[in-house]
């Protein structure tokens, strides 16, 4: 029989980067991130993660772009065709009056959505300053650390005292 004994062992470790003050406004960072997309993330030395956020950025608004700008084709081309007018010509007649409504509803559908995501980016690039922010002054130094090490437990749940094989984790921090 296999027992499992779990045991926590907390060591402080005082490094000299602990003793220094650390002032770190949270409220800054998330207002830095929405005035600004990409600042919070510099305000918390996380400037690495700058050419994301505008990459998202630039995707996302060159997809706005080719969808309104094809949206726009196609729905001034149904609207020259469904206008009555015989003087009127659309140069997309070797399109359905049903192709130009749903090439028109596709590129419709699909800048709205990549206006959505954009607007999700956004918020992501908020949440992630103020989270990165708050976890600023987390500890992440070497003296972290868990060990898992065979042990020998004593089973004192019977009558009968003996040792059993058993698996020991040690947290440090």
């Amino acid at each position: 029989m296999l027992f499992l004994g779990i045991t926590f062992q907390v060591v402080k470790a005082q490094s000299p980067v602990d003793t220094l003050p650390k002032v770190h406004s949270i409220k800054r960072a998330t207002n830095l991130s929405t005035f600004l997309p990409g600042a919070g993330q510099v305000y918390n030395h996380k400037a690495w993660k700058v050419p994301i956020i505008y990459a998202g950025f630039g995707i996302t608004g060159y997809l706005i772009h080719f969808n309104n700008v094809n949206y726009k084709k196609y729905n001034s081309a149904l609207i020259y065709r469904l206008d009555g007018d015989s003087t009127t010509n659309d140069s997309y007649s070797q399109y359905s009056e049903a192709n130009l409504r749903t090439l028109s509803d596709y590129y419709h559908r699909n800048r709205d959505f990549s206006i959505i995501i954009t607007g999700i980016i956004y918020v992501l690039n908020i949440i992630d300053a103020h989270v990165d922010a708050h976890l600023f002054t987390f500890n992440v130094d070497d003296n972290l650390s868990l060990e898992v090490m065979p042990t020998l437990l004593n089973d004192s749940f019977n009558n009968h005292a003996s040792n059993v094989p058993g698996i020991n984790f040690n947290l440090k921090f």
